[in-house]
């Protein structure tokens, strides 16, 4: 199976649960340095830091995304790094520049993710106006468009909604070619079709094998039609253990010791994502309470087994189109080298057969 994996990089405080179970992990630079250098040794291949600014389901302390993978790249070899960035937060045209630097900087292995935005408070503490969903879609389809532009052309003019660009230009270039990579998330009509036309990668909420195949499906025949492919992948929360009942034991515990006020205050702003759609459908839109305590519907996608079950459930979502697993983890110092050393392995041995891009178009 070719399926590549990412991690979340744990870069704010709080791990990977919206818990109050005790999680052997650290937000800090020191730790997330030695951890990328153990992640990219045991075989994963991406590592993407998220976005937060202010506190946020138990977030307090946060290391800024864009710096965060600036730092790493000079301590390691292989992994590719992903920045979340928030359009409306930073412009594009100086994004595109501190694209280029890091992607020099780290000999080709920079990427970028770009966040719509669920979270108002983030918008409206630096006085930002706050758009409507699929308004920000609009603005994020922009964003990427200058990106593309400003990293590809001599000199690039651009005239939009949201953005002007009168002859910009980026040098040097990025090594990565065409550009780096671009990720985006969003479960919504309006994030799918923003994926067909203009993204690399269109990173899903953890969900169900069917939840998963519909957007594939849905997405690739809108990518067809714009004489594109697109890549996809999944979010999930992992935990393997020794036995099945010894992995849901942990998970009962994550949620009996869930951090209940943080996870409602999480639900009401998430209501600004999918929910807020005129067909309520995004994500978080049908996220019940024990869902919102992994942040992004994570024990949805079900990797909570023995190795040989998680490897084998890889293997099902790959077989549906998914290209990516990005993983979370409750005990990063130990969990994130047992899976690489255990899981990656067993996945690569396994014998698939995926369906390609037309078959899922004409399915």
């Amino acid at each position: 199976m070719d399926i590549k994996f990412a991690y979340w990089i744990p870069n704010v405080s709080g791990g990977l649960v919206v818990s109050k179970i005790a999680q052997r992990t650290d937000w800090t630079f020191d730790y997330n340095a030695q951890l990328a250098q153990t992640a990219e040794q045991v075989g994963f291949d991406y590592a993407l830091a998220q976005a937060r600014f202010i506190a946020s389901y138990g977030a307090e302390y946060q290391l800024e995304a864009l710096t965060t993978v600036a730092a790493l790249a000079p301590v390691t070899q292989k992994l590719k790094l992903i920045a979340a960035v928030h359009p409306g937060l930073w412009h594009p045209g100086v994004v595109a520049k501190m694209g280029s630097s890091i992607d020099a900087i780290s000999n080709g292995r920079f990427c970028l993710n770009v966040v719509s935005g669920w979270f108002k408070d983030e918008f409206t503490i630096y006085g930002e106006h706050w758009l409507d969903h699929d308004e920000r879609y609009r603005r994020s389809e922009e964003f990427i468009r200058v990106l593309k532009g400003m990293w590809t052309e001599e000199e690039f003019h651009f005239r939009g909604d949201f953005y002007r660009i009168n002859g910009g230009w980026v040098k040097p270039k990025p090594i990565s070619s065409p550009h780096p990579e671009i990720f985006q998330g969003g479960n919504s009509k309006a994030a799918r079709r923003m994926a067909s036309r203009v993204s690399d990668w269109y990173f899903m909420n953890g969900n169900t094998l069917e939840g998963v195949r519909e957007q594939i499906e849905e997405v690739s025949a809108l990518a067809r039609q714009e004489g594109r492919k697109v890549k996809f992948g999944l979010n999930a929360f992992i935990l393997v253990r020794d036995t099945e009942a010894q992995a849901h034991a942990v998970l009962e515990e994550i949620i009996a010791k869930a951090d209940v006020e943080a996870v409602h205050g999480f639900g009401e702003a998430v209501k600004q994502a999918g929910a807020s759609t005129r067909d309520r459908q995004g994500m978080w839109a049908n996220s019940n309470f024990s869902d919102l305590v992994q942040y992004n519907d994570g024990f949805k996608t079900g990797l909570i087994g023995t190795t040989e079950q998680v490897a084998d459930r890889i293997r099902q979502y790959y077989e549906i189109g998914v290209d990516l697993i990005l993983g979370g983890f409750l005990h990063y110092t130990d969990d994130l080298p047992a899976f690489g050393q255990t899981v990656i392995p067993l996945v690569r041995e396994i014998a698939a057969h995926r369906r390609t891009t037309e078959e899922l178009v004409v399915a």
